[in-house]
């Protein structure tokens, strides 16, 4: 029998289903590591963090809302931020995207955006005041702010891409 061709009915596969979400926040949290940039300021997004809030989004039910746990100790990891800060504020925008959920039936495109950007915003503003407690929030937040623009204005992209990501999660073969 030929199973070139995929059957009515057959189901993606289950490894794809699993580890393309996962692999997807994790692979993007290791990136900035591997990117040959030197900056005196954060510049760079947290890409680790947009793929965890557009899959989280995207499919609100696919992950347990414990899931920012361990993705947020392996971003910790990656980013040399203090241990735990991106386990708790990850674990935060995890409750509050399910919160949201429950409350907004009907979002779309602009309404997951402005979701995104303010949790963006207040996750990474958050990072900085716990990474550097003894700064001052004004100076330190300026620093960040870049960041933080950047940050929102590329939320639509990656919500296109953890689209992109979810089609082949759930092509058949």
């Amino acid at each position: 029998m030929n199973r070139a061709a995929p059957r009515l009915g057959e189901p993606a596969s289950l490894w794809r289903m699993r580890i393309v979400p996962i692999a997807s926040v994790m692979v993007a949290s290791a990136l900035p590591l591997m990117l040959p940039i030197v900056a005196s300021s954060p510049a760079l997004p947290p890409l680790g963090l947009l793929f965890f809030l557009c899959w989280q989004l995207l499919r609100t039910e696919m992950w347990p809302v414990w899931i920012g746990l361990p993705l947020g100790l392996w971003d910790d990891l990656f980013s040399g931020a203090p241990i735990g800060s991106a386990v708790a504020l990850w674990t935060a925008a995890s409750i509050a995207i399910h919160y949201i959920s429950q409350r907004i039936y009907w979002r779309g495109f602009f309404h997951d955006w402005g979701i995104a950007a303010l949790l963006v915003a207040a996750v990474q503003a958050a990072a900085a005041l716990i990474a550097h407690p003894g700064s001052p929030p004004g100076r330190l937040l300026g620093l960040v702010a870049p960041q933080i623009v950047i940050s929102m204005l590329l939320v639509p992209l990656f919500l296109r891409l953890t689209g992109q990501f979810d089609n082949f999660r759930l092509k058949r073969r």
